[in-house]
């Protein structure tokens, strides 16, 4: 029988940066060809595995190989039941529960594909994931979809959009000895930065779950020398929002919060997705296992299994909140709980 934990401790000490995540796709793709009831196909660094036996359902369990940017915190630790490393939370334990219920599940009640898929935490347009979507969507089609995502062994249902903008906002150069011959355009964010500092964001209740939306500045950028009143000022803010808005909706709102800016730029807009847990699959598995479900408060992969039609939620061990932290960990008990839920699922099948 595997030991999750060591097995995740053994993912951890492969090193899967982005970009480089060759070597741990090499051992996802060995390891899952010595499971006859699957078939494995290799698409760069992205490793599916599908069975082929004919059942009513097909769940695509995912889950992405890279990690953020080593912190001195490569290579595995383990103290009790609890293993530190490069990834560990998000999401070398999840991977490891979805590894091993790909092989100890010859037969399953429903049929099952195994997303392992590179370069999630960097830039959309390097993500395995769209790769699959561009070239093989026959390959990561199903009828719903779980990444393993850290949630702490809890549902957490859907995702929020995010948007970026930049407001640039207009003034008039001067010598600073006599500003009132000019306009600062550094100023001109004053009441705008007020303003978002006191906003409250909507927290809509979806499908039970509660969104909280937010929105942040991120970025200031203005100045021409230490003499010169400003002429011209960049303001970059982030809204996220829940999923019940449209981009339309989301990117008029944003510009409310923003006015009056002279030019509006669209830097960055991916749409959320709804939780849609009204799937027989999805309830069987929380009603079951009597798992908690909540909302996902930032944006993941599961919004680009909805865009494509397959409802989505993220379920994984490790707490969320320490994901990409030098000192991330998870815990033995959520990579069991997580395992044994998706055994439960794929060998009994749908109440």
């Amino acid at each position: 029988m595997i030991d999750l934990l060591d097995l995740a401790a053994e993912l951890v000490d492969v090193p899967s940066e982005s970009h480089q995540e060759t070597a741990l796709a090499d051992l996802f793709e060995s390891r899952l060809h010595t499971a006859s009831h699957l078939a494995v196909h290799r698409l760069g660094d992205n490793v599916v595995a599908r069975s082929e036996q004919g059942r009513e359902h097909r769940i695509v369990i995912a889950g992405h190989l890279d990690t953020v940017p080593a912190n001195n915190n490569q290579g595995a630790r383990i103290e009790g039941d609890r293993l530190y490393g490069l990834g560990a939370c998000d999401m070398k334990g999840g991977l490891a529960a979805q590894l091993a219920t790909a092989l100890a599940v010859d037969e399953s009640a429903v049929d099952v594909t195994y997303v392992f898929y590179s370069c999630e935490e960097v830039a959309a347009q390097h993500n395995g994931l769209k790769q699959l979507f561009d070239l093989r969507p026959e390959l990561v089609a199903g009828d719903v979809a779980l990444l393993g995502e850290p949630t702490s062994a809890t549902i957490e249902a859907g995702c929020q959009g995010t948007l970026r903008v930049k407001a640039v906002y207009k003034g008039e150069r001067a010598h600073t000895a006599r500003p009132w011959k000019g306009l600062n355009a550094i100023h001109r964010l004053g009441r705008v930065l007020e303003s978002l500092n006191g906003y409250e964001g909507r927290r809509p209740v979806v499908d039970g779950c509660e969104y909280r939306e937010a929105i942040q500045a991120v970025y200031v950028e203005g100045g021409v020398a230490g003499n010169v009143v400003p002429d011209e000022a960049t303001l970059t803010v982030n809204l996220r929002y829940a999923p019940d808005r449209s981009p339309e909706e989301a990117q008029s709102h944003v510009a409310e919060q923003l006015e009056p800016y002279d030019e509006l730029i669209i830097d960055d807009h991916a749409q959320g997705a709804m939780p849609a847990l009204s799937h027989p699959l999805l309830r069987t598995l929380i009603t079951r296992n009597e798992l908690e479900v909540r909302a996902k408060l930032g944006w993941t992969d599961v919004a680009r299994f909805a865009e494509h039609g397959i409802p989505a939620s993220n379920f994984g061990a490790g707490d969320p909140s320490i994901a990409h932290t030098r000192n991330e960990f998870v815990e033995r008990q959520e990579i069991e709980l997580v395992h044994g839920a998706l055994l439960d699922l794929l060998t009994t099948g749908v109440d």
